[in-house]
């Protein structure tokens, strides 16, 4: 093993430290933002009575059909 001559620097001398230790506190102090966010300022309740009886009464809506039927209609046709 290669004994070092002089003084070893401490640890936040390291740039590599500040990026093992950094990245990972930055991502935590980041969620609880997040959660002081979502904990302040709700998303309200999205009442579904309200938006059915505005809804379009055609069962041909392209939306309304399951992602399978709508993904082979968009397909093309090859003859």
């Amino acid at each position: 093993m290669k004994e070092r001559n002089g003084p070893v620097s401490p640890w936040w001398r390291h740039g590599m430290a500040w990026m093992v230790f950094g990245g990972p506190a930055i991502v935590v102090v980041a969620s609880f933002i997040t959660l002081g966010l979502v904990i302040r300022h709700p998303d309200p309740a999205l009442d579904t009575r309200a938006s059915a009886q505005h809804a379009p009464a055609e069962d041909d809506d392209a939306s309304s059909q399951p992602a399978e039927i709508a993904s082979r209609h968009a397909a093309p046709k090859h003859h």
